[in-house]
């Protein structure tokens, strides 16, 4: 799906996506087709969801998005913690 059908089929919700097709433009990620996992009526209830899926599969490309958003907008910024050897 695209980000206007999201909206049309989802109003005035959150909704946890995955990325199907997406490109980096000048630090922007570029989202192209979507597919909704589910919606929420709240972001903690996404919030929840995200952090089971992604704990279960880091590489997916998950995010969590409010349709009253005309346009989304993902800025990439490079990780610069500290990462642990476990």
């Amino acid at each position: 799906m695209r980000w206007n059908e999201v909206r049309k089929q989802f109003p005035n919700r959150c909704v946890l996506v995955e990325s199907l097709r997406a490109k980096t433009v000048n630090d922007e990620r570029i989202i192209e087709e979507m597919s909704v996992i589910d919606d929420f009526g709240n972001g903690n209830a996404a919030w929840k969801v995200y952090k089971k899926l992604h704990a279960e599969d880091p590489n997916r490309e998950l995010y969590i998005f409010h349709t009253n958003l005309q346009e989304i907008k993902v800025i990439e910024q490079p990780y610069v913690g500290v990462r642990r050897k476990i």
